[in-house]
C-alpha cells in the first residue's frame, strides 16, 4: 500500500520512473500521482507528512513529496524516492 497519510492507502495509481546507475549500486525511483484521493482525505485524516509505501516486509519512506496545483485546486502529487544502497535498491524491487 502506499500512503501519504498514516492509516489511510492511496488507492491512484502513480506513473513511475526509475533510474540506476552505471554500476547498480543506488538509484531514484520518482512517482507521479494525477488527481489522488488523498486530497480529499487530507480534511478529514491530517495533512501529507511524505510517502509510506507498506508492504509485509516493513515500510519505505520518503519526505520529498511535492503537491502540483493548478488555479489554486490540487492536481497531482510528485513524490522521489532515493536509494543509496543496492540493498535498498532491490528492498524497492520487492516493494
Amino acid at each position: 500500500n502506499i500512503q501519504f497519510v498514516k492509516g489511510t492507502n492511496e488507492t491512484s495509481v502513480p506513473d513511475v520512473k526509475l533510474t540506476r546507475s552505471k554500476d547498480g549500486t543506488n538509484g531514484t525511483a520518482f512517482f507521479l500521482f494525477s488527481e489522488p484521493d488523498v486530497f480529499e482525505a487530507t480534511e478529514l485524516e491530517g495533512e501529507i507528512t511524505g510517502m509510506f509505501l507498506i508492504d509485509k516486509e516493513g515500510e519505505l519512506s520518503t519526505v520529498d513529496v511535492n503537491a502540483k496545483f493548478l488555479n489554486g485546486k490540487p492536481q497531482g502529487i510528485e513524490a522521489t524516492y532515493v536509494m543509496k544502497t543496492t540493498e535498498e535498491l532491490n528492498r524497492f524491487m520487492r516493494f
